[in-house]
C-alpha cells in the first residue's frame, strides 16, 4: 500500500492533475484549458526532465530518492513554473490559477534550498498544498478532512518506505500548507 500511495500521490501526478481540475471547478471548461497550460509547464516539463534522467541512469527514480541528484531536476521545475507564471499572467489567466502557480513557486523557493542540506519531503509539501488549493473550489471542511487524511497517508507511506523521516514529511506538509495558504491569501482568493 505504501508504494501505491507514493505513486498515486507523487508530486508530478498532483502538479499535472490539479490545475485543470481547479480551473474546471472555478471557471468551467475555459478554466480547465488554462489549467492544462499550467499542467503542461509546471508538471509536464519537470516530469520529462526526470524521465530522461532516469532513462539515462543519472537519476535513481522519478521520486528523486538520492538527494544529491535532486538539484538539476528541481531547478528545471523552478524554471518551468516561472515560465508558466509569466505566460499565465501575460495571457490573462484566471486569478486562482495564477495564485496556484505562484504557490507552487513559493513552495519551491522554500523546499529547494532546504533539500540541498536536508531531505524535506516534496510528496508531503505538494499533497498538502494541493489540499489547500482544492479547499478553495470544493466544500472546504470536507476537503480539508478528507485531504488531511490523504496527506497523512502519503506521509506515512514515505516514512514506511524509508524515503523520509517523520520530521522530513512533517516539515514538507507544513511548508506546503503555509506557502499555499499564504500565497492564496495574498491574492485574496
Amino acid at each position: 500500500m505504501a508504494g501505491w500511495l507514493t505513486e498515486v500521490f507523487a508530486p508530478q501526478v498532483l502538479v499535472i492533475a490539479m490545475p485543470p481540475v481547479v480551473g474546471l471547478l472555478a471557471q468551467g471548461w475555459r478554466g480547465a484549458a488554462w489549467g492544462l497550460l499550467a499542467s503542461a509547464l509546471c508538471g509536464g516539463v519537470p516530469a520529462t526532465v526526470i524521465a530522461l534522467g532516469v532513462r539515462s541512469g543519472r537519476l535513481d527514480s522519478r521520486h528523486l530518492v538520492d538527494r544529491a541528484r535532486r538539484t538539476g531536476p528541481l531547478l528545471a521545475a523552478v524554471g518551468a513554473v516561472l515560465v508558466a507564471l509569466v505566460l499565465l499572467v501575460a495571457l490573462g489567466a484566471p486569478t486562482l490559477l495564477v495564485a496556484t502557480v505562484t504557490a507552487m513557486l513559493a513552495a519551491l523557493a522554500v523546499t529547494v534550498p532546504v533539500t540541498l542540506r536536508w531531505k524535506i519531503s516534496f510528496h508531503a509539501a505538494v499533497s498538502a498544498g494541493t489540499v489547500v488549493v482544492l479547499a478553495h473550489v470544493l466544500p472546504p471542511v470536507a476537503t480539508v478532512l478528507t485531504g488531511g487524511a490523504l496527506v497523512a497517508l502519503v506521509c506515512w507511506a514515505r516514512v514506511r518506505l524509508a524515503h523520509h523521516t517523520a520530521a522530513q514529511v512533517a516539515a514538507g506538509a507544513l511548508v506546503g500548507v503555509a506557502t499555499t495558504w499564504g500565497t492564496l491569501a495574498a491574492f485574496g482568493v
